[in-house]
């Protein structure tokens, strides 16, 4: 191959990878004015005084409820200790197989109904057609939808959409073209520093990503990003954003027009 052809090749390839790479799914959480979110559940430790010195982390989502009748227990105490020191707040219901309606009703009576200005969560971590081990929590689209719909018609939001790669490309190559969940923001579980396979059909980019966890990060050695005042296992998120739009938008995600509000 003659060197300026080399050269035009090595041009086009580069482009095209890069292509493949958008800005939002490389590394992020490098840019400064990228905002931070760290979600929790009782078996992770918090020092809060810690934390408050990262001024990029905007939010916590802690896990409320899961199935039918477990409460989080750490939940409430968080929840009075986070918004006390300023940060935003928002929870998520881990959903098991069946009767997806009382199980958000279990939800929505934890979370209490003064909750407009949090963020509401639906995490998926099997579908019926996904990787799975636990055969407790392969849920169906149809009771992903159920939830999701009975949450929206109790209190005029829909909650945010958690799934990871499998469940991602399970429902995407299912229901690519379902106008329910393309409403609903996505919460992206990948743990990698670059991404070029988001599935294709649903989602076309994320609202959080949580990219860290005791999965790729381990204790006492480097991780991708670690948050003061939480240990090696806290699942770190990246808003695709900067930290300024967070804090004003945070109440907006969720909403029915939240895409648009977004874009304004």
């Amino acid at each position: 191959m003659k060197p300026v052809s080399s050269i035009f090749f090595l041009l086009a390839l580069s482009f095209f990878i890069g292509a493949q790479t958008p800005k939002n799914f490389d590394r992020p959480w490098e840019n400064p004015a990228t905002a931070i979110v760290i979600d929790a559940f009782h078996g992770n430790s918090i020092n809060w005084r810690n934390l408050e010195t990262d001024a990029r982390v905007v939010g916590i989502l802690h896990k409320a409820t899961e199935g039918f009748d477990f409460t989080d227990s750490k939940y409430s105490k968080r929840k009075s200790e986070a918004k006390k020191r300023g940060f935003k707040w928002g929870s998520f219901h881990l959903l098991r197989k069946g009767n997806p309606i009382q199980q958000a009703q279990f939800y929505l009576k934890t979370i209490g109904k003064n909750n407009a200005n949090e963020i509401m969560a639906l995490d998926i971590e099997c579908t019926d057609h996904s990787q799975c081990n636990i055969e407790k929590f392969r849920v169906s689209i149809e009771e992903i939808k159920s939830f999701l719909n009975y949450v929206k018609e109790q209190t005029g939001r829909y909650p945010i959409f958690y799934g990871n790669h499998s469940v991602i490309k399970d429902l995407s190559t299912r229901s690519p073209n379902d106008n329910l969940l393309k409403k609903i923001p996505l919460w992206y579980a990948r743990f990698k520093s670059k991404v070029a396979d988001l599935p294709k059909g649903i989602w076309k980019t994320y609202v959080f990503w949580q990219f860290s966890s005791e999965i790729n990060c381990a204790q006492n050695k480097p991780c991708l990003y670690r948050a003061p005042g939480t240990e090696y296992d806290m699942d770190i998120n990246v808003y695709n954003g900067s930290v300024d739009e967070l804090r004003k938008k945070w109440n907006l995600i969720g909403n029915v027009k939240e895409r648009e509000c977004l874009k304004n």
